[in-house]
């Protein structure tokens, strides 16, 4: 999509280390000047580089976090006392629903796709992901996303009936006004940013690999970023869908009535449509997380990772799994008795999978001599939260146990278990893990360590007991309660952990702030790990590799010899070209050069975001943003002085062997 051309392989090959180590660093230069980053706030907003992209979405989503994390705090402090009035049925209501939709929809999928699409190019050996500029519009879909959710809610007019949004409480009879068309187009925005991300995945894994680098030699983090993407593209258009025909049923100018029982329509088609992406979302942000898990074990363990095969093979069987699952959300719902005893049995059999995970990991550890630095402290904390997120999740695949706690507090308890344990844990983890690549720094150990521990203490704090709250009867999106309900003690015991948590997380920014600065300074490689991230300075240049190496193993600065190694030679030094491999051995293919720096992708999300947000309130706003959009891919496509595409390539024997 934003590629130039395609070159023949003729001038490519591949040359012992010795050859090039002369020509260094006269290749940095050059290389460094075409990758260069453009200056200025234009020159900041037309950047298509993968990696400043994905800190970006990185740092967004964090502060979408803290956000929600605001939110979070002051709903425990009006539940923290019987007959608290902190905050209004209205106000709480809001607090409720951004919180839930901030933590779902802005932070969660896309921190791991940031996190994915600043290191899966490193992992895989290429300068830069498969389409720059559309990368870059995606995240600035996701901006947009985030800004019309919290504009709305800063005026007001937030969202308040659900980060679910349910028909018919969020139909136009139950929820007037714009709140819940806020929230629709929000989630049509941030899932376009999720489905780009998707593509860049797949394609850059799957065609620009370093020579070597087969499928079966694939860093383990990379395949759970490539089966999520897949994910991804089969779930998202679910909740697309369902959000926009819940918009169409609001807008005054469209008589639809897809969710109005009284025209014909139906609320449980909306459910199903939601819960088949909202369960595989589960997994779409818990599979990035395995994949931080098997890629810092063997690491702090000082071995390779146990059962490789097996750990691909589960997390594929996971995103298949994922999708057979979204009936147990609706055990409550008029769903006939025996469909929902198979989507009993998907929802205990996927436990089947996490539980090879599980053996694999822990036989990685047993075998080797574990380093109990930080990120891995961080690891066996999600081993112990997870797994008690994994046993409520099993016995809320109980339909007669679900009908009793459903709507309850253990339900809450069992999602940020399963949530936070699955995903937040690791994601520290790997934080702490790849700070050093970020920054050429370390975080502090000993700062990160009380984070680790005031954290932990403060989320089982505040979650554990909720668990029993939930047991004793306390629903859910609540806004108070009455003393003689007995809950006061519980309620004032989770909203002290939430404190607790609170300065665990200022600990954690303020590590981050410090380090960034005066962090004790690492190396290429400050952990001896085995992937090809490592194999480049720290941070890396814009052009990550100066020469693109070949790989002959799963484990390639631990196997293969650096005096052996080959490593590519002829890619050009004028223009930004990566090299294309086969899918699935990674043999050279052809030459690709990438498009440059474009303020075309910004000026597109803009067009879209107006677009969506002018839909709230007249359909007109469609056909005029698909002009306006058509305009701007025409500029964008638009081939200029650039070379021509070539027809592909035949691969010489020399170039693929």
């Amino acid at each position: 999509m934003n590629s130039t051309a395609n070159e023949p392989l003729t001038d490519l090959t591949l040359v012992a280390p010795a050859h090039l180590a002369k020509r260094e660093t006269e290749l940095d230069q050059k290389l460094e000047k075409v990758w260069q980053r453009p200056n200025g706030i234009v020159g900041w907003l037309c950047n298509t580089n993968h990696k400043d992209i994905g800190i970006r979405y990185v740092v967004t989503a964090f502060v979408f976090f803290g956000l929600a994390g605001l939110l979070a705090f002051a709903m425990r402090l009006q539940l923290a006392v019987p007959d608290n009035t902190l905050l209004g049925p209205d106000r709480y209501n809001q607090f409720f629903t951004v919180h839930g939709t901030t933590m779902m929809f802005l932070f969660a999928v896309p921190v791991m796709e940031g996190m994915a699409l600043y290191f899966v190019p490193l992992m895989v050996g290429t300068r830069n992901v498969a389409f720059p500029r559309m990368n870059l519009f995606g995240y600035y879909a996701f901006l947009a996303g985030g800004l019309m959710l919290y504009g709305s809610f800063a005026l007001n007019i937030g969202a308040d009936a659900g980060w679910f949004a349910y028909p018919p409480l969020s139909g136009p009879d139950f929820a007037p006004g714009k709140r819940v068309d806020f929230w629709s187009q929000m989630i049509t925005m941030t899932e376009i940013s999720a489905l780009v991300a998707a593509v860049e995945i797949i394609c850059t894994v799957f065609k620009q690999r370093v020579p070597g680098m087969s499928l079966n030699r694939i860093p383990l983090y990379v395949w759970a970023m490539v089966v999520t993407a897949f994910m991804i593209i089969f779930a998202m258009p679910a909740v697309m869908m369902a959000s926009g025909l819940l918009a169409m049923d609001r807008l005054t100018n469209v008589t639809t009535h897809f969710f109005n029982p009284a025209e014909g329509g139906d609320v449980l088609l909306y459910q199903h449509l939601f819960w088949f992406f909202g369960h595989p979302e589960v997994y779409i942000i818990f599979i990035p997380a395995t994949g931080f898990v098997s890629n810092l074990i063997p690491v702090f363990a000082r071995r390779p990772v146990f059962g490789y095969t097996p750990l691909v093979l589960s997390l594929i069987a996971t995103g298949f799994i994922a999708f057979g699952l979204w009936v147990h959300h609706m055990f409550a719902t008029p769903v006939p008795e025996l469909g929902k005893s198979f989507f009993t049995g998907a929802s205990i059999m996927i436990a089947i999978p996490n539980g090879v995970q599980m053996f694999c990991w822990i036989a990685t550890l047993w075998g080797g001599k574990p380093q109990f630095k930080t990120p891995l402290i961080w690891v066996l904390g999600f081993i112990f939260i997870f797994m008690i997120g994994g046993l409520t999740g099993v016995m809320l695949a109980s339909v007669p146990i679900d009908r009793q706690v459903h709507d309850t507090f253990f339900v809450v308890a069992h999602f940020h278990y399963v949530l936070i344990g699955g995903a937040v844990f690791p994601l520290f983890g790997a934080i702490y893990y790849w700070f050093p690549k970020w920054t050429g720094r370390f975080l502090s150990e000993s700062l990160g360590r009380w984070h680790f521990a005031l954290f932990f203490v403060g989320f089982n704090l505040t979650f554990f007991p909720m668990h029993i709250l939930g047991m004793h009867g306390m629903t859910r999106r609540v806004y108070t309660y009455s003393a003689e309900t007995g809950w006061g003690t519980l309620n004032l015991l989770a909203s002290s952990g939430a404190v607790v948590m609170g300065v665990a997380m200022l600990l954690f920014l303020a590590n981050v702030w410090k380090s960034r600065r005066t962090g004790e300074t690492a190396g290429s490689n400050p952990w001896n790990a085995s992937t090809l991230e490592w194999a480049t300075p720290s941070p890396p240049p814009s052009y990550n590799f100066a020469q693109l190496r070949t790989v002959g193993s799963r484990d390639p600065l631990w196997i293969d010899s650096p005096e052996t190694t080959a490593l590519v030679d002829g890619l050009s030094t004028e223009k930004r070209e990566v090299l294309t491999t086969t899918l699935l051995d990674a043999h050279p293919d052809h030459k690709y050069e990438l498009a440059e720096d474009s303020i075309w992708p910004f000026l597109l999300a803009l067009v879209v975001g107006l677009s969506f947000t002018g839909l709230i309130f007249h359909p007109i706003a469609f056909p005029l943003g698909m002009g306006f959009a058509y305009l701007v891919f025409i500029l964008w496509f638009w081939r200029g002085n650039e070379p021509k595409r070539a027809s592909l390539p035949h691969v010489s024997e020399g170039a693929a062997s």
